[in-house]
């Protein structure tokens, strides 16, 4: 009943089948993987964002690039602004919202004299036109102490964003401390802060970003145990289809046998 099996067509249907359980099977641990890394990423989120705050200048110095294990963490600084110095980084979007516009930073002067850590001050809507700077709240004058998240420094193949030339003065596309030293001649700290608070507050300013989402785990495990089903469920689905062509030709049997005996006759 089941010699059809040993077709042509039947041999390449059970290879196909044979071909895709093993790449079900390892789509499946891709998406479980991807889940285990967003997981321990949204632990490492809320660990940095729980610890104490450190001195920016106590986990950075010049050119150094900071991990990813630090990446988040709450840091301090202290010093003065630097009004002159200060940039917009362009085509970022309102926290929580839609609307293209502008980051503003501010590099800070360190009390200790150690150099300048660039400091994410917030968001601003954009300009009348692309070449004109926006309009931004002025930072605070005098000694202030700003407490926020250490980011690594941006490149074009950590964000995605291709780093252009040929912009309006004082505007870039990436947030990077080497290429503000390299502009301004003055000592930057790698990487840069992300303002949560500053003593003294000011009364105006940019929009301040919030803390990154570290709660949203994901669809990575419904679709690993999605690829496990589909896996689970190609022989069975073979199985049902070997039977209902069996019980076919069965019946095509069935039905040839009486007008074979009516030849005969």
């Amino acid at each position: 009943m089941y010699r059809f099996l040993l077709s042509r067509r039947w041999a390449v249907i059970t290879l196909t089948v044979l071909l895709l359980i093993p790449v079900m099977v390892r789509l499946g641990f891709w998406q479980l993987h991807r889940h285990e890394a967003r997981v321990a990423r949204n632990d490492l989120i809320a660990r940095s964002l729980k610890a104490a705050p450190v001195a920016f200048d106590s986990l950075s110095s010049p050119g150094y690039a900071v991990p990813g294990d630090l990446t988040w963490r709450t840091v301090t600084a202290t010093g003065t602004y630097d009004a002159a110095h200060e940039f917009v980084v362009r085509g970022r979007t309102e926290p929580d919202g839609s609307s293209i516009g502008y980051f503003v930073v501010t590099p800070l002067r360190l009390a200790d004299g150690r150099g300048s850590v660039l400091v994410n001050r917030g968001w601003v809507d954009s300009g009348t036109d692309a070449t004109s700077y926006p309009a931004v709240p002025a930072p605070a004058g005098g000694q202030v102490t700003v407490t926020g998240r250490l980011r690594a420094d941006e490149t074009t193949a950590s964000s995605g964003i291709r780093d252009r030339g040929g912009l309006p003065d004082r505007q870039f596309k990436l947030i990077n401390s080497a290429q503000q030293a390299k502009v301004t001649g003055a000592t930057v700290l790698g990487g840069y802060l992300e303002l949560a608070s500053a003593t003294p507050a000011v009364g105006d300013s940019p929009v301040l970003l919030g803390e990154p989402n570290h709660s949203d785990i994901g669809p990575h495990m419904a679709y690993a145990v999605q690829w496990w089903l589909f896996a689970a469920l190609v022989p069975v689905g073979l199985v049902v289809l070997a039977r209902r062509e069996a019980k076919e030709r069965a019946a095509e049997l069935a039905a040839a046998a009486p007008a074979a005996e009516l030849a005969d006759a």
